[in-house]
């Protein structure tokens, strides 16, 4: 029996916070009380035309919200909630939800259509409401039924395609879907609000329609019915069909050959006369039949010999009509588009067009782009000299270096004098066009390099460092600049020196970036940081040791002061913790590059101390974004002063605690997980004092429901580093670790394999249940090795499992094979029995053996000896 829930639902919208709270709270004891009946009364108020509209639409936002919901495993709780509601309450539910789509109010319709989704996608994929489908069906191709009721069915239909799986309906049910959605496209025979639904309906069906694809006479339909809608009367629904043919360009791209003439009038058209969302759309299709053939063209290798789809050249055949129209929409600035990287426009979208055009067909664009540039690169108006710079910085990624070297070397004096244009779209435009210029054709390492000389370098630095001091957006662009040519020299031998005398102006030009007041929002300032991080990080260590240890005290200083700042809102903490993480970040980044040599590690050492107090007075602001970047540098410092550390460990442990129990902000507890590792290793059995409590929260966040999956693989490998650094004193963990090891192999088993994002986690998991495994018998291998001996069937069998599925990725092969090594090497002779009945070994090891990566054919190799001294002792 459904209760009486209008006044609290309307007092729950009140502007008076005690009200509102207190209805809030009403309705949560409803909630917990009694479930069932909760959602019926939501659903019979909903449904009911004689409810305010306030009411209706409070009760159908809280009903969707009691079946779904962002965070996966409130989505699981909500979806094992529902399945456990009575069948007499959720057909109650169900039939009223389904008759709210009758409603005149539209929100109540809407709401309703959501709700039905959401419901579907819970029961449709476990063969529950069958008649689901039918119902809707019913609705739409009965002649007496309302053009409201079609719409709001034609809507549901496109909801209930989203949230489910192509594979949760039979063939005809699409078949049938399908039919009624083209149909409810059709001008003649319905209403403006009826097509529009059917058009979105038909955005989100098209997964279902692969069958329908193959079919000509099918897809000869459908194509007809849309590309007739995309020049229908009202934009939205033209937009909509643009959508539609988008996705199917995407989708279906090895079946539009006969359609592409039309297809490129129906979108020529529209990029040059109709409202600007659909003259999007109309590019976003061009560019989605480029990222098609540019996949085509990456999968098209000789390995692959002729199991390829095919590749209709389409851009080609297109390009001497596509590229013109493409270089006509640069022309569509507008005003303020510099000021902001959210804008998406129709220039925005054709420039992103032109790029993956050049990357479609090489060399080809070149003479299709030079005389557009060469024609307005001078012109007075700036939107055509800006037009210019963008289409000549489109093409860089693409063409051969032999064909771009020439063109851009003719043209670096010039954009280095555009740098001082009078207009800031123009600058902002050449500066990224800089950028884009060091980060793809500047590489002296590989031996190629647009800048030729010294002097050249000395210029390009020069206007740089100039035009850091331009406007905020152009100076941001600039630091992309700096940080690519900084890139460049990395690892490059003698030409790496080159950079080395205007070191100390960079530097100081980036922190004065950093420090400009003018930027707006914080983004200079982090792209001034994250540019300083890689000079440091590119920099020749050996001549430039002395102005970075300068660098040292600077950047302490600053952090310092932050610590100073006056703290009175939300943002000014926000703004704080930005500004230590950029600065933590930076110090990072100086540990590891001073730590990477014997010779100027000494650097750290000394100021060790005083960092790790400012970290520590850092952490006690308790900002998570600082904990993160303090974090990592924790490790680098860990890392450099080895067992020193040990003297930091009791005031920086409750830090590291607070790190790992910190799950709600789980990249925060990934992060505390890798700087354990990181400490293991540079105090080895100094650790041993705070394994308990370091053991007890990794173990606890294992059993953890409510931790993001991506922490667990993590976990695993730490296990193996505290082993390593502990030794036999590791025993003590054995029972529970080893539990936890073995049940996550056994999840392994059953994780879905067509999911790909799911067996990225399985190969991550797997191979990290393996390191743990090295790490604890290497821990073991001088004492007590006996410890793992019942555990070694269970891991062999791991490994067989692993051996005998293809989708493993490499580095779980070269995991698993090290850990059959260690096996042997640990355990000795009592694995002669194991590895005797083990006849996948030998195949496994073959395999690996013949492998084109020499490091996994060494440990294969080094493995392969340690099981055979096991088997001749």
């Amino acid at each position: 029996m459904a209760m009486e829930i209008t006044q609290f639902l309307l007092a729950a919208q009140s502007a008076d916070a005690n009200v509102r709270n207190e209805a809030e709270a009403n309705l949560r004891q409803l909630q917990q009380q009694n479930l069932p009946v909760f959602l019926l009364s939501l659903s019979v108020e909903l449904a009911n035309n004689d409810k305010p509209a306030e009411s209706r639409r409070l009760a159908g936002i809280v009903l969707k919200n009691s079946l779904d919901a962002k965070d996966a495993s409130t989505k699981e709780t909500l979806v094992q909630q529902w399945m456990a509601v009575d069948i007499s309450f959720k057909s109650q539910i169900k039939e009223l939800v389904l008759r709210t789509l009758g409603s005149p109010v539209p929100e109540a319709r809407h709401t309703s259509a959501q709700v039905i989704a959401k419901i579907a996608s819970i029961e449709i994929p476990q063969k529950q409401w069958p008649d689901l489908i039918q119902s809707l069906l019913n609705n739409v191709t009965q002649p007496e039924s309302h053009a409201v009721v079609k719409q709001a069915t034609l809507e549901t239909l496109g909801y209930v395609c989203e949230e489910i799986s192509h594979e949760d309906l039979v063939q005809d049910e699409v078949n049938a879907v399908l039919t009624a959605v083209v149909q409810g496209m059709n001008l003649a025979e319905h209403s403006v609000e009826v097509r529009l639904a059917a058009t979105r309906a038909l955005y989100n069906a098209l997964d279902f329609a692969q069958t329908n694809f193959q079919n000509e006479m099918e897809r000869n339909y459908i194509m007809k019915m849309v590309c007739e809608t995309a020049k229908a009367k009202e934009v939205e629904i033209r937009q909509s069909s643009f959508e539609c043919l988008v996705s199917i360009a995407s989708t279906y791209y090895e079946v539009l050959e006969p359609y592409m003439q039309t297809l490129f009038e129906l979108t020529s058209n529209a990029v040059k006369g109709d409202e600007e969302a659909v003259a999007l759309q109309a590019i976003e299709f061009w560019s989605s039949i480029c990222d098609e053939e540019i996949e085509l063209q990456e999968f098209d290798t000789p390995e692959t010999g002729d199991s390829s789809p095919p590749h209709s050249h389409f851009i080609e055949k297109a390009q001497s009509s596509l590229v013109p129209m493409l270089l006509e929409t640069l022309l569509k600035q507008e005003e303020d588009q510099d000021q902001d990287d959210s804008i998406w426009n129709i220039s925005m979208a054709g420039g992103t067009c032109l790029c993956l055009v050049a990357r479609t067909v090489g060399n080809e664009i070149i003479p299709l782009v030079m005389p557009f540039v060469e024609e307005n690169i001078v012109k007075p108006d700036w939107h055509r000299r800006e037009a210019a710079t963008y289409a000549f910085c489109s093409i860089l990624e693409g063409p051969t270096v032999e064909k771009l070297a020439p063109l851009v070397q003719a043209g670096l004096e010039f954009l280095l004098n555009a740098m001082k244009d009078e207009n800031n779209h123009v600058k902002d435009t050449t500066a990224w066009t800089l950028s884009r210029i060091f980060e793809l054709l500047h590489c002296p390492s590989s031996g190629f390099s647009v800048i030729t000389s010294p002097e050249n370098l000395q210029r390009i630095l020069a206007v740089l460092l100039e035009s850091i001091k331009d406007a905020p957006n152009v100076a941001e662009k600039v630091c992309g600049a700096i940080y690519y040519l900084a890139q460049g020299y990395e690892d490059a031998g003698p030409s790496s020196s080159l950079l080395t005398p205007y070191l100390t102006s960079i530097i100081t030009e980036l922190l004065r970036t950093a420090d400009r007041t003018d930027g707006g929002d914080s983004k200079l300032r982090s792209s001034a940081y994250e540019t300083l991080n890689e000079v440091v990080r590119c920099s020749n260590i050996a001549e430039t040791s002395k102005i970075i240890a300068e660098l040292i005290p600077a950047i302490m200083s600053r952090l310092s002061q932050t610590l100073e700042l006056q703290i009175v809102s939300t943002e000014d903490r926000e703004k704080q913790g930005d500004l230590q993480a950029a600065l933590c970040g930076v110090l990072q980044v100086i540990i590891q590059k001073f730590s990477s040599s014997d010779d100027t590690k000494s650097v750290i050492l000394q100021a060790a101390d005083q960092i790790m107090i400012l970290f520590l007075r850092v952490f006690a602001c308790r900002s998570s974004t600082v904990h993160e970047e303090a974090m990592l540098a924790i490790g680098a410092l860990a890392y450099a002063t080895g067992p020193e550390f040990a003297k930091y460990m009791p005031e920086f442990f409750q830090y590291l605690q607070m790190g790992l129990q910190n799950s709600e902000e789980y990249q925060v507890c990934s992060i505390t997980v890798g700087v354990v590792g990181d400490i293991c290793r540079a105090l080895d059995d100094k650790i041993l004092p705070f394994c308990d409590g370091i053991m007890t929260l990794l173990l606890t966040d294992l059993s953890s429901s409510q931790l993001h999956r991506s922490v667990k693989p993590p976990i695993f490998s730490c296990f193996g580093d505290i082993a390593l650094a502990i030794g036999e004193h590791f025993e003590k963990y054995v029972p529970h670790a080893l539990q936890m090891m073995q049940d996550a192999a056994k999840a392994c088993a059953h994780l879905d394999a067509d999911d790909e994002e799911l067996m990225d986690y399985g190969n991550q998991l797997r191979r990290s249940i393996f390191e743990a495994y090295s790490g604890i018998l290497q821990g073991f291998k001088n004492a007590k090795a006996e410890v793992m001996m019942p555990y070694a069937q269970h891991l062999l069998k791991f490994i067989e499992l692993v051996f005998r599925d293809r989708q493993r990725d490499e580095s779980v092969t070269k995991a698993a094979v090290a850990v059959m090594g260690d096996l042997a090497d640990a355990l000795g002779p009592n694995t002669k029995i194991l590895f005797k009945d083990c006849s996948f070994c030998a195949e496994f090891l073959g395999e690996c053996l013949q492998s084109d990566d020499e490091q996994l054919k060494e440990t294969a190799g080094w493995t392969q000896g340690m099981i055979g001294r096991v088997m001749v002792s």
